[in-house]
């Protein structure tokens, strides 16, 4: 018990921290489509520990159940409104930052 417990606050812990290092992440990203990347990837995986950490917090009953039918809608909906947004904002002409190979060093450019 005490097992299930300890890996449910690992669960917890990294899911926030993960959502965190999200947050950061569309901080620090230059334009808009690199900040949706950013939040589109982490905020799936950071729900998901978080509610099976829940989860296993709660033991196998009814509000367990409950949170797995929010993951199931989180898990659908999320990478749809990421692609809805990017598509919307590519549909009204926003560009992406794209730079040239002299101002990233030459590492990595695109041609």
């Amino acid at each position: 018990m005490i097992l299930i417990e300890t890996v449910g606050w690992v669960c917890i812990l990294a899911g926030a921290l993960l959502g965190v290092v999200g947050g950061a992440g569309m901080h620090r990203f230059p334009d808009f489509y690199s900040r949706l990347h950013a939040a589109g990837i982490t905020d799936t995986l950071s729900a998901a520990l978080v509610l099976l950490g829940l989860g296993l917090q709660t033991g196998l009953s009814l509000t367990a159940f409950k949170l797995l039918l929010i993951f199931a809608f989180l898990f659908l909906a999320s990478p749809t409104a990421t692609h809805a947004l990017a598509n919307a904002a590519r549909h009204h002409g926003l560009k992406p930052r794209v730079e040239d190979d002299e101002e990233d060093g030459g590492e990595g450019g695109r041609k």
